[in-house]
């Protein structure tokens, strides 16, 4: 019976060891969670926050709290919401969509949070008819950027207009800046049909970012769902909120 007892204690030792460490912060990622405990995010993002699992991603994406940060396409501005606050006091903010677009955002940035988050209005529009991004002649206006954020609108991009991003954000981009892409998976190959349309291929993803000139270095599997197969739309019931996601992550080289 000591003997049992022993290896329950030692069981439970290891158990409650394990979860220390897999409950384990960095400070960067406690500044996340402070951010997401904040009172302006609504009801509705917070129970959004378990499925994007900022605490992971964001340090996927190499971002850092002293960074200067591009969010491209922010929305109605979940992330945002959260960058705004952890690049506050060292880093900075910029958001990146057409200017009409950024109006729904303008409440959020008026508080106190937001005082090194501005918006970078880009040349971008919406094709109806095709429904992709219409991309002009972009420019973030600036050189000296360290990470620039591309969060489930790459899907929105056709070739034509993935080219012009991706040349816009590298040139963004200070040498040895990064690049994260994160969207729906679509089955390598697939033609675009109205099931897939919100969703990615991957590979074609990563041949289209590296043409821009940039250096594939990373990714990851932490929104692998194996119950999703890549079949239907994403706002079908069957997969919504627990679609199959791809991580990437690109740098611009240091020379």
């Amino acid at each position: 019976m000591r003997f049992l007892n022993a290896l329950l204690a030692i069981s439970l030792f290891l158990a409650l060891g394990g979860t220390a460490v897999a409950d384990s912060l960095t400070p960067f990622q406690e500044k996340i969670k402070a951010a997401m405990a904040m009172d302006h995010r609504s009801a509705a993002d917070r129970e959004r926050d378990e499925n994007r699992d900022p605490l992971r991603a964001l340090p996927f994406c190499r971002m850092r709290d002293d960074m200067k940060v591009i969010e491209f396409g922010p929305g109605a501005g979940w992330y945002t919401a959260i960058l705004g606050p952890v690049l506050r006091d060292k880093g900075a903010l910029y958001l990146a969509y057409r200017e009409s677009w950024m109006t729904q955002l303008d409440d959020l940035l008026s508080l106190d949070g937001f005082q090194t988050t501005q918006k970078r209005p880009i040349d971008i529009d919406w094709n109806s008819d095709d429904r992709v991004f219409a991309v002009g002649d972009v420019d973030f206006g600036m050189t000296d950027a360290d990470l620039a954020l591309d969060i489930r609108e790459y899907h929105n991009l056709d070739a034509a207009g993935a080219a012009k991003l991706n040349a816009a954000i590298f040139k963004a981009l200070k040498p040895g800046g990064y690049y994260c892409v994160i969207d729906h998976t679509r089955r390598h190959m697939e033609p675009k049909w109205p099931e897939n349309r919100r969703r990615a291929d991957p590979v074609a993803v990563i041949k289209q970012v590296q043409d821009a000139g940039f250096r594939f270095v990373d990714y990851s599997d932490m929104f692998f769902r194996p119950d999703d197969e890549l079949r239907y739309e994403v706002g079908r019931k069957t997969v919504k909120g627990n679609t199959d996601r791809f991580s990437l992550l690109f740098q611009k080289p240091e020379s």
